[in-house]
């Protein structure tokens, strides 16, 4: 269903004033190599059993890995990990040289400096849109106390910088 330009921008808009944490979800393709992306569109699913989900859109170039691989991790970025955010986000190829990161003993890719990352399983994939939902059960869980990375009005920042903005 193709909806006019004039409702796109205000549902891009209305997306844009809702603050949300920023992740990189990362795997390894079929070489091993790893690969990642930035994700706002992250969100938990159950308690029992413990999934998540996040959405990938259908043109990205990882799109048909992710689609294919049967595990992912879900690295929720620190408020001092703008630039990973913004490399991830990027098409630059070569993001993890350009980054600190160690494969995990489930040999899934992890951000280091992350405040938390979530090893999942794929538990189940749904077509939604010009999106395909991922849902991942989770089998590792890393977590460190620290503030997140906030992605609001198309900005990233820190929380005191988004609740004190005029």
């Amino acid at each position: 269903m193709q909806i006019n330009s004039e409702k796109t921008n205000s549902f891009k808009e209305a997306l844009a004033n809702y603050p949300t944490g920023v992740t990189v979800v990362t795997a390894t393709d079929e070489n091993h190599t790893p690969i990642g992306l930035t994700v706002n569109s992250f969100a938990s699913v159950s308690l029992d059993p413990l999934l998540v989900l996040w959405s990938i859109d259908k043109r990205v170039s990882t799109y048909e890995t992710f689609k294919n691989i049967d595990k992912f991790a879900i690295n929720i970025l620190a408020d001092n990990q703008s630039e990973i955010a913004s490399l991830f986000a990027s098409s630059n190829q070569d993001r993890f040289a350009n980054c600190d990161w160690s494969s995990s003993e489930h040999s899934l890719p992890l951000i280091k400096g992350a405040i938390a990352s979530l090893q999942c399983r794929t538990f189940k994939q749904i077509e939604a849109g010009d999106h395909m939902i991922l849902i991942g059960e989770i089998i590792e869980i890393d977590v460190e106390k620290r503030l997140p990375l906030v992605y609001h009005g198309r900005k990233l920042g820190a929380l005191p910088a988004i609740f004190h903005e005029s």
